[in-house]
């Protein structure tokens, strides 16, 4: 249970946020327990325990811990491959409290350098391992709420800090910065999306028609099975959401649904976009609400 220590086990303190990265990487293991995360059962085997560590080294907070505490003497296995050992992207893991635990990712592209999409917390030691995958060329922000540590993270690498015009007061020392709502390519294969509605300035990645980071514009539900909006935490407006979606779906093509919050997603690109158009025909329905963060629906 939450907060309570089991004997000789896996175990969560009363820290978790509830920012879902545990049970992502640990599904089975670690659960929803009265909005919380929690340890439904102990490893079977090593795949499982590795499972619990990568969910424990991700965590924010720090509020998962194996039986003897030692989490340090762990082999650390981020960044990790989402698409295979000779993919495209891994999982930066290590993320921030100052963006409330979401996920970053980094991006191989075909020449050997790597764009780094949001940022996982800061350390210099970090950023000098996620450069061993190639030198780091951009860090791609996709909306005000993890541009934390983006300053940070361009400038260890040498590298151009991105974000939209609408979110630019969180990142005013940017250097590019994306304007309008039409997309762009900002690199070979590599295209930004604006999606403004989650906040003024949200931005997708959408890369070689295949990896789609989508920031907090809409994320896959373990809860409907589906493709969805956070409706319940939409700082700037599900109306405007809504239209974002409805222009954009129809361009849209890709096999990796990549969001900061809520889980991953790999389908096949006809059915990623069917399930995109129906979702911009649900959020129109939608009307602006509270921010309620108990009421999301991972």
């Amino acid at each position: 249970m939450s907060g309570e220590r089991l004997a000789d086990g896996w175990w969560v303190d009363d820290r978790c946020t509830n920012c879902d990265v545990a049970r992502q990487l640990a599904p089975g293991l670690i659960g929803e327990v009265g909005g919380r995360s929690a340890v439904l059962r102990e490893p079977r085997d090593r795949g499982e325990a590795e499972r619990l560590h990568a969910a424990a080294h991700a965590c924010h907070t720090r509020s998962l811990h194996p039986p003897d505490d030692r989490l340090e003497e762990v082999p650390d296995p981020f960044p990790m491959a989402l698409d295979g050992p000779d993919g495209a992207v891994y999982l930066c893991g290590h993320n921030s409290r100052q963006t409330a635990g979401a996920n970053s990712y980094l991006l191989r592209r075909p020449g050997g350098t790597v764009m780094m999409v949001d940022t996982p917390r800061w350390s210099p030691s970090l950023a000098a391992r996620y450069e061993k995958l190639g030198p780091v060329t951009d860090v791609l922000l996709t909306h005000r709420d993890h541009a934390a540590h983006g300053r940070q993270y361009a400038d260890g690498f040498g590298a151009r800090l991105w974000i939209h015009e609408g979110d630019l007061d969180a990142a005013p020392d940017a250097d590019r910065v994306l304007r309008g709502t039409e997309p762009v390519e900002i690199a070979d294969g590599v295209v930004a999306h604006p999606l403004p509605g989650h906040t003024e300035g949200s931005v997708l990645y959408l890369a070689d028609d295949r990896h789609c980071f989508t920031g907090d514009s809409f994320h896959w539900s373990r809860t409907t099975g589906d493709v969805e909006v956070f409706d319940t935490v939409t700082w700037h407006s599900v109306e405007e959401l809504a239209a974002s979606l409805e222009r954009t779906a129809g361009r849209l093509r890709f096999e990796w649904l990549l969001p900061g919050h809520g889980d991953r997603r790999r389908l096949p690109p006809g059915e990623m976009t069917a399930r995109l158009r129906r979702l911009a025909v649900r959020t129109r329905e939608l009307r602006q609400r509270p921010v309620d963060f108990r009421a999301i629906r991972w």
